[in-house]
């Protein structure tokens, strides 16, 4: 996160709300920064000299420093890079968090019926198709080389 709120202050002076605001703008909602999360960073920022806040109309915003900015400097494609995702241009993560939660009802369906109606051969049969998908799915996140 606080990669994000750096990116955001490189580009203009704002307060927490706005940052919270515009990182769920620009993500998608898949980041949903809380004040718990944005004001330590704001805090951890100013104690390390790359921001200062000041108060306007109401609000303490933050601005970059000098320091702050010799700290951003050349990291434009990093920071841009924050807002792609392969996955968020395809479907909103609501969407997908749909199209999953879906299927995990239907997999729930499908092992409570081997559970009631199944001997107990294939019980331990379920059971080991559920662990190796589990398997799978960690491993799905875990691999770089997706090209999906």
């Amino acid at each position: 996160m606080r990669p994000a709120v750096l990116a955001l202050l490189a580009e203009e002076p704002r307060h927490g709300y706005q940052l919270m605001q515009e990182i769920r703008r620009r993500t998608n909602d898949e980041w949903r920064p809380s004040p718990g999360s944005i004001y330590p960073i704001l805090q951890q920022l100013e104690d390390e000299g790359l921001v200062r806040t000041a108060e306007e109309g109401g609000r303490r915003v933050a601005h970059l420093t000098e320091a702050g900015r010799e700290h951003v400097a050349g990291r434009e494609e990093e920071f841009a890079a924050l807002w792609e995702s392969p996955a968020r241009d395809q479907e909103p993560a609501a969407d997908r968090f749909a199209a999953l939660y879906q299927q995990i009802g239907e997999l729930a369906g499908a092992a409570a019926q081997v559970a009631h109606t199944g001997s107990e051969a294939q019980c331990a049969e379920a059971r080991k198709i559920l662990r190796e998908a589990r398997r799978r799915l960690y491993a799905l996140l875990a691999d770089d080389d997706s090209e999906e």
